[in-house]
Protein backbone atom coordinates (compact mmCIF):
# COMPACT_ATOMS: atom_id res chain seq x y z
CA UNK A 1 0.00 0.00 0.00
CA UNK A 2 2.76 2.32 0.53
CA UNK A 3 4.19 2.14 -2.79
CA UNK A 4 1.29 3.12 -4.38
CA UNK A 5 0.90 6.04 -2.04
CA UNK A 6 4.51 6.59 -3.00
CA UNK A 7 3.82 5.84 -6.79
CA UNK A 8 1.12 8.39 -6.50
CA UNK A 9 2.98 11.02 -4.90
CA UNK A 10 5.70 10.81 -7.38
CA UNK A 11 3.32 11.57 -10.79
CA UNK A 12 5.35 14.44 -12.49
CA UNK A 13 3.87 17.37 -13.04
CA UNK A 14 6.57 18.85 -15.03
CA UNK A 15 6.17 22.86 -15.75
CA UNK A 16 8.52 23.86 -18.07
CA UNK A 17 8.44 27.83 -19.07
CA UNK A 18 9.08 28.86 -22.68
CA UNK A 19 12.82 29.79 -23.14
CA UNK A 20 14.10 26.94 -20.53
CA UNK A 21 16.45 24.93 -21.95
CA UNK A 22 15.82 21.30 -20.04
CA UNK A 23 17.57 17.95 -21.79
CA UNK A 24 15.74 14.84 -21.92
CA UNK A 25 18.85 13.05 -19.99
CA UNK A 26 18.00 14.56 -17.11
CA UNK A 27 15.66 13.25 -14.62
CA UNK A 28 12.59 14.89 -13.28
CA UNK A 29 10.34 13.47 -10.83
CA UNK A 30 7.51 15.10 -8.83
CA UNK A 31 5.24 18.46 -9.15
CA UNK A 32 8.28 20.66 -10.74
CA UNK A 33 8.16 24.21 -12.50
CA UNK A 34 11.07 25.63 -14.27
CA UNK A 35 11.53 29.09 -14.89
CA UNK A 36 12.60 30.86 -18.38
CA UNK A 37 15.96 30.84 -19.51
CA UNK A 38 16.72 27.67 -16.82
CA UNK A 39 19.77 25.84 -18.47
CA UNK A 40 19.13 22.03 -17.04
CA UNK A 41 22.15 19.96 -18.29
CA UNK A 42 21.86 16.28 -18.94
CA UNK A 43 22.15 13.47 -16.01
CA UNK A 44 20.99 16.14 -13.62
CA UNK A 45 18.61 15.19 -11.00
CA UNK A 46 15.58 17.15 -10.26
CA UNK A 47 13.34 15.21 -7.31
CA UNK A 48 9.85 16.16 -6.08
CA UNK A 49 9.03 13.78 -3.63
CA UNK A 50 8.11 15.43 -0.04
CA UNK A 51 6.17 18.60 -2.05
CA UNK A 52 6.69 20.58 -4.83
CA UNK A 53 9.93 22.48 -6.45
CA UNK A 54 9.48 25.40 -7.74
CA UNK A 55 12.92 26.80 -9.78
CA UNK A 56 12.92 30.76 -10.94
CA UNK A 57 14.32 32.18 -14.40
CA UNK A 58 18.23 31.94 -15.05
CA UNK A 59 18.92 29.15 -12.97
CA UNK A 60 22.23 26.92 -14.06
CA UNK A 61 21.89 23.21 -13.26
CA UNK A 62 24.82 21.16 -14.34
CA UNK A 63 25.81 17.62 -14.69
CA UNK A 64 25.12 15.14 -11.84
CA UNK A 65 23.65 17.63 -9.33
CA UNK A 66 20.88 17.09 -7.85
CA UNK A 67 18.09 18.93 -6.18
CA UNK A 68 15.87 16.86 -3.82
CA UNK A 69 12.22 17.78 -1.72
CA UNK A 70 12.71 14.61 0.60
CA UNK A 71 11.21 14.17 3.46
CA UNK A 72 13.67 14.20 6.57
CA UNK A 73 14.76 10.35 7.76
CA UNK A 74 12.50 10.48 10.70
CA UNK A 75 9.14 10.78 9.29
CA UNK A 76 7.42 8.66 6.60
CA UNK A 77 5.56 10.16 3.46
CA UNK A 78 2.11 8.56 4.97
CA UNK A 79 2.64 10.20 8.52
CA UNK A 80 -0.94 11.86 9.71
CA UNK A 81 -0.31 15.54 10.10
CA UNK A 82 2.86 16.07 7.76
CA UNK A 83 2.04 18.93 4.89
CA UNK A 84 4.01 18.57 1.76
CA UNK A 85 6.59 21.80 1.76
CA UNK A 86 7.42 23.79 -1.20
CA UNK A 87 10.65 24.04 -2.29
CA UNK A 88 11.76 27.45 -3.19
CA UNK A 89 14.94 28.38 -5.72
CA UNK A 90 15.29 31.92 -7.17
CA UNK A 91 16.54 33.29 -10.07
CA UNK A 92 20.76 33.43 -11.02
CA UNK A 93 21.88 30.58 -9.37
CA UNK A 94 24.46 27.94 -10.31
CA UNK A 95 24.04 24.59 -9.26
CA UNK A 96 28.03 23.10 -10.04
CA UNK A 97 28.37 19.39 -11.15
CA UNK A 98 28.01 17.04 -8.49
CA UNK A 99 26.59 19.12 -5.67
CA UNK A 100 23.24 17.74 -3.94
CA UNK A 101 20.71 20.74 -2.53
CA UNK A 102 18.07 19.76 -0.18
CA UNK A 103 17.47 23.71 1.16
CA UNK A 104 13.85 24.64 1.07
CA UNK A 105 14.18 28.00 0.11
CA UNK A 106 17.51 29.43 -1.86
CA UNK A 107 17.37 33.21 -2.74
CA UNK A 108 19.15 34.73 -6.29
CA UNK A 109 22.55 34.96 -7.26
CA UNK A 110 24.17 32.09 -5.10
CA UNK A 111 26.48 29.15 -5.87
CA UNK A 112 26.87 26.05 -4.83
CA UNK A 113 30.28 24.82 -6.16
CA UNK A 114 31.03 20.86 -7.13
CA UNK A 115 30.43 18.15 -4.84
CA UNK A 116 28.78 21.16 -2.14
CA UNK A 117 25.83 19.18 -0.07
CA UNK A 118 23.27 21.76 1.37
CA UNK A 119 20.85 19.93 4.12
CA UNK A 120 17.22 21.02 4.33
CA UNK A 121 17.25 22.96 7.53
CA UNK A 122 19.58 25.39 5.32
CA UNK A 123 18.37 29.10 4.52
CA UNK A 124 20.19 30.37 1.60
CA UNK A 125 19.73 34.18 0.92
CA UNK A 126 21.03 35.64 -1.63
CA UNK A 127 24.75 36.11 -3.42
CA UNK A 128 26.16 33.36 -1.60
CA UNK A 129 28.97 30.97 -2.93
CA UNK A 130 29.11 27.16 -0.92
CA UNK A 131 32.61 26.15 -1.65
CA UNK A 132 33.67 22.56 -3.33
CA UNK A 133 32.88 19.87 -1.23
CA UNK A 134 31.74 21.89 1.85
CA UNK A 135 28.65 20.03 3.67
CA UNK A 136 26.06 22.62 5.47
CA UNK A 137 23.60 20.41 7.20
CA UNK A 138 22.86 23.07 10.13
CA UNK A 139 19.55 24.94 10.50
CA UNK A 140 20.32 27.95 10.09
CA UNK A 141 19.77 31.29 7.34
CA UNK A 142 23.01 32.25 5.73
CA UNK A 143 23.55 35.98 5.61
CA UNK A 144 23.51 37.82 2.02
CA UNK A 145 27.07 37.73 0.14
CA UNK A 146 28.24 35.06 2.43
CA UNK A 147 31.39 32.36 1.55
CA UNK A 148 31.81 29.03 2.93
CA UNK A 149 35.07 27.24 2.06
CA UNK A 150 37.60 25.01 2.56
CA UNK A 151 37.45 21.97 4.82
CA UNK A 152 36.98 23.45 8.14
CA UNK A 153 34.01 25.50 5.97
CA UNK A 154 35.59 28.80 7.07
CA UNK A 155 33.50 31.89 6.58
CA UNK A 156 33.48 35.39 4.92
CA UNK A 157 31.69 37.85 3.67
CA UNK A 158 32.46 39.37 0.50
CA UNK A 159 31.81 42.91 -0.89
CA UNK A 160 29.74 41.83 -4.16
CA UNK A 161 27.51 39.25 -5.64
CA UNK A 162 28.94 36.24 -7.60
CA UNK A 163 28.74 37.41 -11.12
CA UNK A 164 26.11 36.60 -12.90
CA UNK A 165 26.28 33.21 -15.70
CA UNK A 166 24.32 35.11 -18.33
CA UNK A 167 27.10 34.66 -21.15
CA UNK A 168 27.22 30.52 -20.52
CA UNK A 169 23.88 30.62 -20.05
CA UNK A 170 23.65 32.53 -23.92
CA UNK A 171 26.32 29.62 -24.81
CA UNK A 172 24.36 26.73 -23.70
CA UNK A 173 21.30 27.70 -24.96
CA UNK A 174 22.38 27.66 -28.57
CA UNK A 175 24.76 24.79 -28.14
CA UNK A 176 22.82 22.09 -26.28
CA UNK A 177 19.81 21.82 -28.40
CA UNK A 178 22.85 21.16 -31.08
CA UNK A 179 24.11 17.96 -29.45
CA UNK A 180 20.99 16.75 -27.41
CA UNK A 181 17.42 16.13 -27.06
CA UNK A 182 14.99 18.98 -25.33
CA UNK A 183 12.01 18.83 -23.01
CA UNK A 184 8.97 20.60 -24.28
CA UNK A 185 7.91 23.48 -22.78
CA UNK A 186 4.63 25.13 -21.90
CA UNK A 187 3.19 27.15 -25.08
CA UNK A 188 2.76 30.53 -23.93
CA UNK A 189 4.12 29.24 -19.97
CA UNK A 190 5.02 31.89 -17.99
CA UNK A 191 7.37 32.17 -15.22
CA UNK A 192 6.79 30.61 -12.28
CA UNK A 193 5.54 33.38 -9.53
CA UNK A 194 7.74 33.64 -6.30
CA UNK A 195 7.65 34.31 -3.04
Amino acid sequence: MADVNKQNALKSTVKIAAGAVVCVESEIKGDVTIGARTVVHPKSRIIAEAGPIIIGEGNLIEEQALIINRYPENIMPDTKGIAPKTMIIGANNVFEVGCVSRALKIGDHNVIESKADLGRNVILTSGCIIGACCQIKTCEVIPENTVIYGTNRLRRVQTERPQSQTLQLDFLMRILPNYHRLKKTIKGGSTPVRN
